[in-house]
């Protein structure tokens, strides 16, 4: 692998960075747990399949992820950064093949995958779950105990 020229201050930056209980993650499974929603975290439903879901409803087959928009390239608020612009440009649409790769993999299993991004509301993005896991176990017909 080639070696990047940075600094030592991004690389202490970029290194600190979170892959899972990011802040926007963990408001949005305390919102969800306040409206009564039961569910499991960093997870992965699918058996073969070596991807996490951030959040997991299991008995309505749906897989919550919690997209940052810097590293999954939002398409509303992606940078691409000036140093080292081919290593990140590669390594932020790697991440997006790797995202569309999950959700065909995921649908081909049965499950229902959610993307919300670091930007939305955590209220918008909570009725958009809830939405999704009741209609999933009103279709699958599975025993509803709240959520």
């Amino acid at each position: 692998m080639e070696k990047l020229s940075t600094t030592a201050g991004v690389r202490a930056r970029m290194s600190r960075q979170k892959s899972r209980d990011t802040s926007v993650e963990v408001s949005l499974r305390k919102a969800l747990h306040a409206r009564g929603a039961r569910y499991r975290i960093h997870r992965r439903p699918v058996k073969g399949v070596r991807r996490e879901a951030d959040i997991v409803f299991g008995p309505a087959r749906v897989a919550v992820f919690v997209d940052g928009c810097f590293w999954h390239g939002c398409p509303v608020h992606a940078t691409w950064p000036k140093n080292n612009a081919d290593f990140w440009r590669e390594k932020i649409e790697g991440n997006r093949r790797r995202d569309l790769d999950t959700d065909g993999r995921f649908a081909e299993a049965g499950w229902l995958v959610l993307r919300v991004w670091e930007h939305e509301s955590v209220e918008e993005a909570v009725e958009r779950v809830l939405e999704a896991v009741t209609a999933r176990r009103e279709q699958h017909g599975a025993k509803r105990r709240s959520y």
